[in-house]
């Protein structure tokens, strides 16, 4: 499997650092990085008392929850060091797995009634200490794998709850649409993930639209960066200006599509596009972005889109899908502004 398609660093950014002078380790890191390359259910009691004073028991989904131990070689799975039933360990990067890893579920659960990734409550499975100085969080089709970075340019990965939402998304999408990761369909995989990612900090912290930073990765760079995160989903393009790692060089606008045979067609940088019509639609709407907003995009994934579905092809899905008048009228106005939809109150002179 190539591990660089479904890693939260894009290749292009891993083959910057690559050359980089100023940080030797990273760089070494990035070279190394470059190369490298089920279900059980489960069910929790949820007790209660009703009005008449009397003990409820109900049953629910639950997460059955794997963290292994590469122990710093690139073999898979490594040793089991922590499960669902197991206490936390010493160890603050499978603590960090475990609880993002749940944190992303309960999102699945609580928001749209997904019983984990598949719907029919696969298990979720993760590695941590996957290489030496290994710089990706990648999802392998089957279990979160997560690098520690290398010091200099990026920390650990289990560190960002949206790193794990995004990555583990990718298994939503590949139960349900599919996604072609290649071109526009590429894209909009990427996008979703990062949606999912963002929506599961979201949900997780308790936040509304208007008190989400809406970053994808915050706090994996070092302070030896010039940048907050990965991506904005809000302002694409603005997550980092870096002498070493360049300007982050997602496009806003479909006038700044950009056309490359490299990053799969594009995947993680053309992603801003669809990206910021999500993030418009939700601050629009206002209050919690996993309950509206949210929900038409996982229904426009889950009803039927193609697997080859283009911007404009997801864009009329989530309109079709959006739950009331009002969100469908923001959810066109957000594309119409990123240039996916044209402005139908304009007359063709205009």
């Amino acid at each position: 499997m190539d591990h660089s398609a479904y890693g939260i660093i894009p290749a292009y950014l891993l083959a910057r650092l690559a050359e980089s002078g100023r940080f030797p380790r990273a760089a070494d890191a990035a070279r190394q990085t470059l190369l490298a390359g089920r279900p059980t259910f489960r069910a929790r009691i949820n007790l209660s008392i009703d009005e008449q004073g009397d003990l409820v028991a109900e049953l629910s989904d639950a997460p059955n929850r794997t963290i292994s131990d590469a122990q710093n070689t690139e073999t898979l799975p490594g040793v089991v060091v922590r499960s669902e039933d197991g206490p936390a360990v010493d160890d603050v990067s499978v603590n960090e797995a475990f609880d993002g890893l749940g944190a992303t579920f309960e999102l699945l659960l609580g928001a749209y009634g997904r019983n984990s990734l598949d719907g029919a409550g696969a298990a979720l499975d993760a590695t941590v200490h996957y290489g030496v100085d290994y710089d990706n969080a990648f999802w392998d089709g089957e279990r979160m794998v997560f690098g520690d970075g290398d010091g200099e340019v990026f920390r650990g990965f289990t560190g960002s709850i949206t790193v794990i939402g995004h990555e583990l998304a990718h298994g939503v999408i590949q139960h349900t649409a599919g996604l072609e990761y290649q071109g526009q369909p590429g894209a909009l995989n990427e996008s979703i993930a990062d949606v999912f990612g963002a929506l599961t900090e979201q949900y997780s912290e308790g936040q509304s639209a208007d008190q989400a930073t809406w970053l994808i990765g915050a706090g994996i760079f070092t302070d030896e960066v010039q940048g907050t995160a990965l991506r904005s989903m809000l302002e694409p393009g603005t997550a980092y200006d870096d002498d070493e790692l360049g300007k982050d060089p997602q496009p806003a606008h479909m006038s700044d599509f950009v056309q490359t045979t490299e990053d799969n067609g594009g995947v993680h940088i053309n992603s801003g596009i669809p990206n910021r019509a999500f993030a418009l639609t939700a601050t629009t709407l206002g209050g919690n972005a996993w309950e509206r907003a949210g929900l038409t995009w996982y229904r426009a994934l889950t009803g039927g889109l193609a697997s080859t579905a283009n911007f404009r092809e997801f864009a009329d899905a989530t309109i079709a899908a959006a739950v009331d008048d009002e969100v469908a009228t923001a959810t066109r106005a957000a594309w119409t502004t990123v240039g996916v939809l044209g402005d139908e109150r304009r007359s063709p002179a205009e």
